[in-house]
């Protein structure tokens, strides 16, 4: 699914209408959701080089196969067109676990990264943590191969649904994370983007609200966009999935990549700093990316 956006922090939600909205020069004038009518879980959407827009997205079963990675193709944000596996390889070290989700890719100017969660397999044996994966292409639509090893591995699920961004005010190469009852974190990669920077440390940005606070309680899904004097930092929380789910969207502000950041919350002084929620039709709406289009306008891709 998709919606144009405006600035939360002057328009307080962004709803889900199902309906139509005017775009950039890149998208059709009129759309309906879902955009892609199909599993296509946690979706992250990059602008490749040669025009298309490439989506990323959670492990499915399709028939009687695994697709570790999905990757899908459109020209318009609207139109998607399936490619197969972006990760048709498992890791050598999970090899037994059919768990991989959340991958977000960026592209250095000739090597397309993909960073995404995954259950190793002496975790799966023991019912023990989730790690953090790196695996790289030449191409947008993969093969992408594993680094050989996890990025990070935690105890529980604290280190998932990673998103990269390339700070364009400092140079800096960030990884966000974070998820477990744990706050959101950002740290500073190495110059090979599949190790972080020697004497960073993980700097905590979003903290969940706890049981008898405002809503989230858990916090997860990271995404960072800057527009104008601000980034804007996009994330999911409280309860995913299943009958009772109440997943939605939040935003929050801040004037560097690496925080402080308020949310919108605190910046408006509303009860929440929701900005998708469920409605009579969809029941979830979370995990999100955003996207700019060729035109410049902004678009959360989200399920």
């Amino acid at each position: 699914m998709s919606e144009r956006m405006r600035n939360s922090f002057d328009s307080p939600e962004i709803g889900d209408d199902g309906g139509s909205g005017a775009t950039g020069q890149s998208a059709p004038a009129f759309y309906t959701n879902p955009i892609l009518d199909r599993d296509f879980p946690d979706p992250a959407v990059i602008r490749a080089p040669d025009g298309y827009y490439y989506a990323y997205a959670t492990q499915t079963l399709r028939g009687d196969d695994w697709i570790n990675i999905q990757v899908a193709r459109s020209s318009d944000l609207i139109h998607w067109d399936h490619l197969g596996d972006a990760l048709p390889e498992k890791p050598d070290w999970a090899l037994e676990t059919q768990d991989f989700w959340a991958p977000s890719v960026i592209y250095d100017g000739s090597i397309y990264f993909m960073y995404y969660s995954a259950t190793p397999d002496f975790c799966h044996h023991h019912e023990e943590g989730h790690a953090l994966a790196v695996a790289t292409s030449h191409s947008p639509e993969g093969p992408f191969v594993d680094m050989g090893r996890p990025l990070l591995l935690g105890a529980g699920f604290e280190f998932i649904d990673p998103h990269a961004l390339d700070d364009p005010a400092t140079g800096k190469h960030l990884l966000y994370w974070g998820s477990g009852f744990e706050p959101i974190r950002v740290q500073e990669l190495g110059r090979d983007r599949m190790s972080f920077a020697p004497g960073s440390e993980p700097i905590d940005l979003i903290w969940p609200n706890g049981e008898n606070g405002s809503f989230p309680r858990l916090v997860e899904a990271a995404w960072v966009v800057r527009h104008g004097a601000y980034y804007y930092l996009v994330y999911s929380g409280d309860n995913c999935c299943g009958p009772d789910a109440d997943y939605g969207v939040m935003v929050a502000r801040s004037e560097s990549a690496e925080g402080p950041f308020e949310t919108l919350e605190e910046v408006k002084g509303v009860p929440h700093s929701l900005i998708l929620v469920k409605n009579d039709r969809w029941l979830a709406p979370g995990q999100n990316c955003i996207v700019i289009d060729e035109g410049g306008e902004f678009w959360i891709i989200y399920h």
